[in-house]
């Protein structure tokens, strides 16, 4: 990309973390999969476009503050690329008729803003996702105060080796295979809405 005339329509990757409420290292990574514009100084600094920051942040829905007051139905963030499976976890949730709200995205990038806007009590991900994976996303979160008291399920079709060779997973992150087990997952969702009404009913 040719060095811009204007600098003010370009900002830092800070600065762009900032605006966009992510990581200053997912912001590079968004960079290199070419999800943001951007160009290098000549001391090697990126200078990331702005109007890609604006962009991208009007496909996603823009960047809020996050919403941490108490809630009455349970928050459950799913993260997978399968369309099929995006399906699935809609339909099944959908038949429970529990007091949930479903939010579904495809890409790591886009479950990572939507975690910065309303933390989850549940976060149910693949591990192998396009623009960054479940195990960055997962590194992401352990760094967020915020998301202390999410719930983290990982279903994944990969094996013991192949996980650990990627760094393993934290020891709180609840492992299922696939295909999903939904009946177990139903088990699992229905222990935090009970878990939720009875932390409705202290705080009254």
């Amino acid at each position: 990309m040719a060095r811009p005339s204007e600098l003010s329509a370009y900002c830092s990757t800070t600065a762009a973390a900032k605006r966009l409420g992510l990581s200053p290292g997912t912001v590079q990574q968004m960079v290199e999969n070419g999800t943001l514009e951007a160009w290098k100084t000549a001391g090697g600094h990126r200078r990331i476009l702005t109007a890609s920051v604006e962009a991208f942040l009007a496909r996603s829905g823009g960047a809020v503050a996050p919403q941490t007051e108490p809630h009455e139905r349970l928050r459950v963030l799913v993260a997978e690329d399968d369309a099929i499976m995006c399906k699935l976890y809609a339909h099944h949730f959908e038949d429970w008729e529990l007091p949930i709200d479903l939010t579904i995205v495809v890409n790591g990038v886009d479950a990572l803003l939507e975690l910065g806007r309303n933390p989850p009590d549940m976060l149910i991900t693949d591990l192998m996702m396009p623009m960054i994976d479940g195990f960055e996303m997962l590194r992401r979160v352990a760094d967020n105060p915020l998301l202390a008291e999410t719930d983290i399920l990982v279903v994944t079709g990969m094996s013991d080796d192949e996980i650990e060779s990627r760094g393993g997973l934290p020891m709180d992150v609840t492992r299922y295979g696939k295909p999903v087990p939904f009946s177990e997952l139903r088990g699992y969702t229905q222990a935090k809405v009970v878990a939720l009404r009875r932390l409705q009913r202290k705080r009254r």
